[in-house]
């Protein structure tokens, strides 16, 4: 339940903290006191718009905030699942506006919008003129049928979804995969050259890279020779300056002295070694320049090698191996395109097969929602009768069925005669304001008894209506507040006498500055205001007993619905 509201440096209102109780919670005012404002605050902490002008000019910013209770363990399950944890069973919802920027938090955690609107639709709901217009969409009214008959209906209609994706995403591909026989063969034959230019290359994984190898080290074939050669001749044994010839000078140098010194002997055993290494070293180099060979024929094929793989780079990928998966991918392509006529002979018949699936079970929901459709008529027809409809007529037409959704096929109207001998007509056609608010009453009480939303608030319930009609949407209400919390704004005196909790709003005028009040009356106040909306301005006895006498007459009927 909503359990605390606090408004600040909104519109009339520069600050105030509303304490709401269980059961029916009714708020009257003068006209132009700031009753609408309270509703609007709640609509704009859930995400409702909001505009500048709303904050108050000497205020640099506007706060509401929406403190619920909350206690159902079902409601607390799928707040969790939102990543919502009502700590101590409490959840806090604010929103605060400065300039053009509104920042939503959720337990003090900042949230997007869309997080406070799904988090507030399992904790409240508001039923305003906004709310009975949907009544009168087909669309709107077919998930109220479906809501109504929910236990029924969910399985079918939840299999209906799932077969209704697979019978889209069929039809997506075959629309997709549509082609001409003129389009195919001209895909055939483009693949058919791709297929084949990078097939004749004859491509071997890790090609590229070898050949770049070979290509870098023809391409500098003459710096090789003369580098290796010039090493080969100064590591060699032929000049008087080469080191080989060095070392050997050095080496017979040691030799006539080494029998004197054992550690002349073991430089002359390291310089040995030293020639022995560099003695294979000028071996291998030798070797080396013997086996090069740059021929013109060899350099050139391995350059139109390059070439040819550089091109097919430049079309199908940055390597052999990507080359090489491009062609798997057009050889399948190449095989879609020849098999295509079978191929899409056996989607065909999975469509079919999907569409018949879909027919059926969007049949078996049409069936379960006509039959549905006979209790909530009869439902609503008691709900009129007990709203002071004169004989109201209602039923539920299902017209030709439409094409195929997520939600089956069927369209449907509300039909209804608001008077003894009418033909039953659309809903919109027929009904006014006061008439569609008390339609959506009824509506609302015949979902009160399954409804888990903590909180619903009433807006404009009142629109059109007097004398005994405000007094059955009075007792239609007090039934609904039985088992939740119900918020509603009225000017009506026959629905305030209702009131489990009945809230006064005020305006007062200081320093030149309106501001809005809003207090909890006590049997005497409420008495007092039930007197001036019965009388208007001048309060008399006569007036002030009809107060008491109707606020009895309230106490007597809720005790007779508990």
């Amino acid at each position: 339940m909503l359990r605390n509201l606090h408004i600040k440096n909104l519109a009339l209102i520069r600050e105030i903290d509303i304490d709401f109780a269980e059961g029916l919670n009714i708020l009257t005012g003068e006209t132009g006191a700031g009753k609408s404002i309270i509703i609007d605050s709640v609509n704009l902490a859930l995400g409702g718009r909001a505009v500048r002008s709303l904050v108050r000019d000497d205020a640099d910013y506007g706060l509401v905030e929406l403190l619920f209770e909350v206690d159902d363990e079902e409601t607390i399950s799928a707040l969790r699942d939102m990543d919502v944890d009502p700590e101590d069973g409490v959840i806090l919802i604010s929103r605060k506006m400065k300039g053009t920027r509104s920042i939503f938090r959720i337990n003090g955690e900042t949230r997007p919008v869309g997080d406070v609107r799904e988090c507030a639709s399992l904790l409240l709901d508001i039923h305003g003129q906004s709310e009975h217009q949907k009544l009168l969409g087909s669309e709107h009214q077919l998930s109220l049928l479906d809501a109504y008959g929910r236990e029924e209906i969910a399985d079918a209609r939840a299999a209906v979804a799932s077969l209704y994706s697979t019978y889209s995403a069929l039809k997506k591909r075959l629309e997709s995969e549509e082609m001409s026989e003129e389009e195919r063969n001209r895909q055939k034959s483009f693949l058919e050259f791709e297929v084949n230019e990078i097939s004749s290359a004859y491509l071997s994984p890790g090609e590229d890279e070898q050949l770049e190898k070979t290509y870098k080290k023809l391409v500098n074939s003459k710096k090789i020779v003369e580098a290796v050669g010039t090493a080969h001749d100064l590591t060699g044994y032929d000049g008087q300056d080469s080191a080989g010839e060095s070392i050997g000078r050095a080496i017979r140098c040691l030799e006539g002295v080494s029998s004197y010194d054992s550690d002349v002997e073991e430089l002359l055993s390291m310089l040995s070694s030293v020639d022995d290494l560099l003695n294979d070293f000028n071996r291998s180099l030798s070797d080396y320049l013997e086996g090069l060979e740059f021929a013109d024929e060899a350099f050139a094929e391995t350059e139109a090698r390059l070439d040819l793989i550089n091109h097919l780079k430049s079309k199908y990928g940055r390597s052999v191996d990507d080359i090489l998966a491009v062609l798997e991918e057009k050889k399948e392509q190449l095989t879609a395109i020849e098999n295509y006529e079978e191929e899409r002979d056996a989607l065909c018949r999975e469509f079919a097969s999907s569409e018949k699936e879909l027919e059926a079970a969007s049949a078996e929901l049409t069936a379960l929602r006509k039959k549905t459709a006979e209790a909530f008529s009869m439902g609503v027809r008691e709900q009129l009768a007990d709203l002071n409809f004169a004989r109201a007529d209602f039923e539920i037409r299902f017209n030709e069925p439409g094409s195929y959704s997520a939600n089956g096929r069927d369209r449907i109207d509300f039909m209804i005669a608001t008077n003894p001998g009418e033909e039953r007509r659309i809903l919109k056609s027929v009904v006014s304001g006061g008439e569609l608010s008390r339609i959506m009453l009824g509506i609302k009480t015949m979902f009160a008894a399954g409804d888990r939303t903590g909180t619903l608030i009433f807006d404009e319930v009142d629109t059109g209506i007097s004398g005994r009609t405000a007094q059955k949407v009075a007792e239609k209400m007090a039934v609904i507040s039985r088992g939740r919390q119900v918020l509603c704004i009225t000017h009506l005196p026959q629905i305030a006498a209702m009131a489990d909790t009945h809230y006064g709003i005020t305006k007062d005028v200081t320093g030149g500055s309106a501001v809005t009040r809003i207090e909890v009356l006590d049997e005497r106040e409420s008495e007092e205001e039930l007197a001036r909306l019965l009388g208007g301005a001048e309060i008399t006895q006569n007036t002030q007993k009809n107060a008491r006498e109707m606020k009895e007459m309230c106490r007597h009927y809720k005790k007779s619905v508990l």
